[in-house]
């Protein structure tokens, strides 16, 4: 019986397995992203924007994701390394997924499946995906449904009333 409501509170509430990131997190990354500005390679300096994407992207803000999805979009241009495209493209689709823009989340991890076919954060937030959009399917029906319910039991009523 446990079981049943564990399922029915995961259903609903949209349980991913992505990881969220704290405000904390996010400060130290823009820290090290200032101190590396200052004459750090341009690796080192890559390496820490990739990490306060990852952050952003993962946060529980609106606008700290969105943040994140314009640096990654804004350095996506200039990534020549298949490796670093995939994971800016799949830092993407999370902040996609994030926002609950599912079509373009989804557009995104199969660019990254394209790169990486067998890839498993991919593959595990393409299910989710799908997963979240038969949920969503599935309320809308049930919404749907109901109103036509409540229509058809209206008119019912009204025409008993008559008689």
């Amino acid at each position: 019986m446990n079981q049943f409501f564990e399922s029915v509170t995961s259903f609903f509430s949209g349980g991913d397995q992505l990881p969220w990131c704290s405000r904390d997190i996010i400060a130290g990354c823009e820290k090290e992203v200032a101190e590396t500005a200052n004459g750090a390679s341009d690796e080192a300096k890559g390496e820490s924007i990739m990490r306060l994407s990852w952050a952003l992207v993962h946060s529980r803000q609106p606008e700290d994701v969105n943040r994140g999805i314009a640096m990654l979009e804004a350095s996506l241009a200039n990534t020549n390394s298949p490796l670093q495209k995939r994971e800016k493209i799949y830092l993407l689709a999370v902040g996609y997924y994030r926002n609950s823009d599912f079509s373009r989340s989804r557009m995104l991890l199969e660019q990254c499946l394209e790169i990486a076919p067998d890839w498993r954060q991919a593959l595990t937030l393409k299910k989710a995906i799908e997963d979240r959009i038969t949920k969503d399917g599935v309320i809308g029906m049930g919404i749907s449904a109901t109103a036509v319910g409540l229509i058809a039991g209206g008119i019912a009523a009204t025409l008993m009333r008559r008689r």
